[in-house]
């Protein structure tokens, strides 16, 4: 059951005055006057010749370096009936290349203390090592060899196809309520690419091809669409040298990026869906359209998870479970992405209680939230609570690359990696308020209904939104 209670957490990161100019006041709340800022990350960026984004920062605390490399491209990148393209890449990537055997990168870094993974999302594909500071030129040549010279053959194709496939019936098909963020997502977006999952479908895994396959590596993972990031011990001219000595070698990729992203109309009606599930309980899932990560409104929206639905604490846990016990378990959150996504909550209807009297809770915690906003002292919580997360969020050198690969990524400003945190600590009462306003109207939800059946599902549909992370 903790796989489908698990909810994803995501950072936004944006410049502090967007946020001010949306009009954000600035006031900080008394229990924050005294706390110290957290030392701001230092580092370095360019662009190589070939297109490849290169961001630097020192960190000579252990003898060890971090080595990311993100690739612009997740799920809201596939086309239909082409998706799960790439997660497909993520474990492509480790089956060989010009002079590198299949699956011999994860074992070459094994062989020095080092590790490595790889994981994707519905924005990015990333790629990392860790490993002893001198190994840095073997990992930075294992990068350059697999972006350069991916080998992409039937049988590698066939190989890495039936493992996902395989990851999926694990992860989805055959979890209780697996399938779970797939029909929130599926039945909530009408064109929005975040409405198919990450994982992908069968269907589409099963009619895919290599020349689909070939075309979609060489329109993605090239330099221009490429961000690497390095933190840890190293000398910062000596590491640029290598970095142009085997990365920017890699040749340019004149194709064009496409990001025509299809987007759903504003929604003018509160959509009402019943579903059928082969699960033991029913579930309640209200959904609403909300806004892009690192908007100026992202930031009290990132708040209200952490009060109405973020853990057993949240409003909607205590109320729905421990005072009314009309669920066996509640959740939910604002999934925050590069583009417009959702905030949604989940609740799983207790026995001996019915889906229309856990809708209504549901329905009421929100419509609460916008007529009453939240205590100063929810307030105070939230925010030390993203302070706390903000610092033990950059302990090590994996975690500090990723806020300033994110912060290039997502939202094009590596000042980002840092101004958020002055951010948060301004968010209002009115601020949170306002935005809970704005976006939790009748006509901008969607309320989903799912009733256990006796059979499994006719047709698997759409698979595994939640199941974005996969550790090889």
């Amino acid at each position: 059951m903790q796989a489908f209670l698990r909810l994803r957490a995501a950072w936004p990161r944006r410049l502090p005055a967007l946020a001010l100019a949306a009009g954000l006041a600035v006031v900080v709340a008394p229990a924050l006057r005294a706390m110290e800022r957290p030392p701001k990350l230092a580092y370095q960026i360019a662009t190589l010749p070939n297109g490849l984004t290169v961001v630097l920062s020192e960190d000579h605390s252990t003898p060890i370096v971090n080595l990311q490399v993100w690739y612009h491209v997740g799920s809201k990148d596939e086309k239909p009936g082409r998706t799960g393209f790439a997660h497909l890449f993520e474990h492509l990537m480790f089956g060989g290349s010009q002079n590198v055997a299949p699956d011999q990168h994860t074992s070459i870094i094994s062989s020095i203390g080092g590790r490595s993974n790889a994981y994707t999302t519905q924005d990015t594909t990333v790629f990392w090592e860790t490993v002893p500071s001198q190994y840095l030129p073997l990992a930075l040549w294992l990068e350059a060899d697999r972006m350069a010279t991916l080998r992409i053959d039937k049988a590698t194709f066939e190989k890495e196809r039936a493992v996902v496939k395989e990851e999926r019936r694990m992860r989805v098909d055959n979890q209780p309520y697996g399938s779970l963020s797939e029909l929130i997502y599926e039945h909530a977006f009408t064109a929005s690419p975040y409405r198919h999952p990450v994982i992908g479908s069968m269907a589409d895994l099963d009619t895919a091809s290599v020349d689909d396959v070939r075309d979609f590596y060489h329109t993605y993972y090239v330099p221009k669409n490429a961000t690497l990031v390095l933190v840890g011990d190293f000398d910062p001219a000596q590491a640029m040298q290598e970095i142009s000595e085997y990365l920017g070698r890699v040749p340019p990729s004149n194709r064009p990026i496409p990001r025509d992203y299809a987007v759903d109309p504003p929604q003018t009606q509160e959509q009402r869906v019943t579903l059928h599930e082969a699960w033991p309980l029913p579930v309640v899932a209200v959904a609403y359209h909300i806004t892009y990560d690192g908007d100026p409104d992202s930031y009290p929206l990132h708040i209200i998870s952490k009060v109405l639905s973020d853990g057993d604490s949240s409003r909607i846990y205590q109320d729905l479970v421990y005072k009314k016990g009309i669920a066996l378990a509640a959740f939910g959150g604002g999934d925050i992405m590069e583009e417009p996504s959702l905030f949604y909550a989940v609740a799983i209807v207790q026995p001996g209680h019915t889906t229309d009297e856990v809708t209504a809770a549901l329905l009421d915690e929100f419509d609460r939230l916008k007529a009453d906003g939240i205590t100063a002292h929810e307030l105070d919580r939230a925010k030390n609570q993203f302070a706390r997360d903000y610092i033990i969020g950059r302990e090590t050198d994996q975690q500090k690359a990723s806020q300033l690969a994110h912060a290039v990524v997502i939202h094009h400003d590596v000042t980002t990696a840092d101004g958020e945190f002055d951010i948060f600590m301004h968010v209002t009462q009115a601020d949170v308020q306002r935005v809970a306003q704005k976006y939790f109207t009748k006509q901008n939800r969607t309320v989903i209904t799912i009733l256990p059946s006796a059979a499994p599902r006719a047709t698997p549909g759409l698979a595994g939104a939640a199941v974005h992370a996969q550790p090889r």
